[in-house]
């Protein structure tokens, strides 16, 4: 490389004009305006514009004129000033051009796969196979820009709190912690087994009975779920552990944090205090354990009232100690009964068997119900429901009967399914704490597995429930929500071996298996731990929050696909057969396991 390049490419402003600069970058586009040749070459600081004149020098016009978009060059020439009847105010290079007076080609490059625009409609299977091109887009690259930002804020932040960061190990032992790990096979053992970290907790819980106090990492981890959307086998992760708290230490010190990152990063001021809402009434009201409550439409409670109608789906539901829970729409009773029918798929997807709607209608200046299901409530429980759910005419309630669970669930997918199709949710950000957990969600089979992770604390009140009625036990854990997104969760960690034994029991872990997977974690607590709590923040989702991206995918440099695919380099992949036999595994195809 001859040409060294003296600015960057969205660094030239009017005061440099007569200055002799070069340039290096891609050429984002070449136009031909009848004998004058512009190009606009682009870096990831700007884009300036560069002048081809023939008159000038023909040798060098003509081999511009060659340059296939997206090459890469370098252009010595002279800064100078547009005409004003081309000044270009979106750009901050918009008041001068550069006259080349030499050119070298670093980089040729062949017609990309898809054009390089911010408004681009190429189908992501091809961006991701080409994600080097896909990033050269603005959007993306202000995205990974943005986010790297979020991680020197973060890291600055903690820093001055007194926050050590400290690096925890990738390769560890397999644990039972929620989803599956990825495993990695050694070499030096065969027949053993790595396991990729689903999170560093025990590492950073033995940290704080080391002493350290006060950690954080920013972290990759690891877990092998089914196919979900927006969801990425590989994630960040911001940890945070402290000793010497409860959970109010712990809640305080992270809305700082938030507030510091919200208002360094968005513009955005946050609440002195973040509105919590506990467990149990975030499923009672909005149906879901991350509720979004950037607007109303709250579940309202109706099961009384379906018992006194004649509606078998109701009167047996409310028989057998279920609950009926409704919505109300306003506007909705415009929809028709093909888009009804739409919503009744979002709530049997989650686990209901169907969704009773009623439009809200005037007739004689009363309030009355349209419905296939009308007929069974009496004039008197038609204006019971419609005062229960406040309803006003043109308004659509929507019900769903079933399991308590159930029932809750479905009703919170249809309100946030009706909130985006009725254009209810405002812009902005709303915050809150979810606290007060169930220390247990019950199996199908009637075992028990921790909500959070089995290292959580059980709360005072009900420890003692732990072998009577796990059911009934409530751990010291709390999540962050964001947007009806969960964007944090964390809790007060057990601190004594005998009540992290009894957990595990609780959790169907024998004592010969908790000390054959977790011995080391239950030796460490014998020997002096503090009370200690973290948190952990999903670092990906936090970011995409902030940008208003809908997709984790857009806020990471190089993203698998939904089925855990990266498409650029062919990952997953066979490995060549003498590897295997230095690791002495052997692989079964799908047919010889049929």
């Amino acid at each position: 490389m001859k040409l060294k390049r003296t600015q960057n490419c969205g660094a030239l402003r009017a005061a440099d004009i007569d200055s002799e600069i070069v340039l290096s970058g891609w050429v984002e586009n070449r136009r031909d305006h009848g004998g004058m040749l512009f190009i606009d070459l682009k870096d990831r600081y700007g884009i300036t514009q560069i002048f081809f004149s023939p008159e000038e020098d023909r040798a060098l016009y003509d081999a511009a004129c060659e340059i296939k978009p997206q090459s890469v060059v370098s252009i010595r020439g002279i800064v100078r000033p547009r005409p004003a009847e081309n000044l270009n105010p979106d750009r901050v290079t918009g008041e001068i051009e550069i006259l080349a007076r030499e050119i070298e080609i670093l980089g040729p490059s062949e017609t990309p796969p898809f054009e390089i625009i911010d408004d681009l409609d190429a189908a992501e299977d091809l961006r991701m196979k080409y994600r080097y091109l896909d990033l050269r887009r603005d959007a993306l690259r202000n995205n990974i820009i943005f986010r790297h930002r979020a991680y020197q804020a973060t890291r600055a932040y903690l820093s001055e709190e007194d926050f050590i960061e400290v690096e925890t190990p990738v390769l560890i032992k397999s644990t039972p912690e929620g989803a599956r790990d990825y495993v990695v096979p050694s070499r030096n053992f065969p027949g053993r087994f790595f396991a990729l970290p689903q999170s560093p907790q025990i590492f950073k819980q033995l940290l704080m009975v080391a002493g350290f106090e006060k950690y954080f990492q920013i972290v990759r981890c690891f877990r092998d779920e089914d196919i979900r959307a927006d969801r990425q086998p590989e994630f960040t992760q911001l940890d945070i552990e402290m000793s010497f708290v409860d959970v109010e230490d712990v809640i305080a010190a992270n809305e700082d944090l938030m507030r510091h990152l919200f208002k360094t990063l968005s513009d955005v001021e946050l609440p002195e205090k973040i509105t919590r809402i506990p467990f149990d009434d975030a499923i009672d009201k909005y149906g879901l354990d991350a509720p979004d409550t950037r607007f109303d439409m709250t579940l309202v409670d109706i099961t009384d009232i379906g018992a006194k109608t004649e509606f078998k789906v109701f009167t047996s539901v409310a028989e057998s100690g279920g609950a009926i829970k409704a919505i109300c729409v306003p506007g909705a009773a415009v929809l028709s009964r093909k888009q009804i029918d739409n919503v009744t798929k979002i709530a049997q997807d989650y686990g209901a068997k169907g969704l009773v709607w009623l439009k809200v209608e005037k007739i004689d200046d009363m309030l009355s119900l349209k419905s296939p299901t009308a007929k069974f409530f009496g004039a008197d429980l038609q204006a019971e429901l419609i005062a229960r759910c406040a309803a006003a005419e043109g308004d659509l309630i929507l019900a769903v009967a079933d399991k308590y669970e159930t029932a809750c669930a479905a009703a919170g997918r249809v309100r946030l399914h009706m909130a985006r199709m009725m254009e209810m949710i405002p812009d902005g950000f709303s915050v809150c704490w979810v606290t007060d957990f169930p220390m247990f969600e019950a199996n199908e089979d009637g075992s028990f597995a921790a909500r959070h992770h089995p290292f959580t604390s059980p709360t005072a009140e009900t420890i003692d429930c732990l072998e009577t009625d796990p059911a009934k036990v409530y751990s010291n854990a709390y999540d962050l929500v964001v947007n009806g997104v969960e964007v944090g969760g964390g809790s007060i960690r057990i601190s004594r071996p005998d009540v992290q034994e009894r957990v595990f029991r609780a959790l169907g872990i024998g004592d010969s298996e908790a000390r054959e997977k977790f011995g080391f974690l239950i030796d460490a607590l014998r020997f002096g731990a503090p009370p200690h709590g973290g948190i952990a923040f999903g670092f990906d989702r936090f970011v995409a929050l902030l940008l208003g991206v809908d997709r984790i995918r857009d806020v990471i440099a190089f993203p698998k696909t939904t089925t855990a695919q990266c498409l650029l380099t062919g990952a997953p992949s066979e490995i060549a057969a003498a590897q295997l036999a230095e690791l002495r595994l052997a692989t079964v195809k799908k047919d010889a396991e049929k």
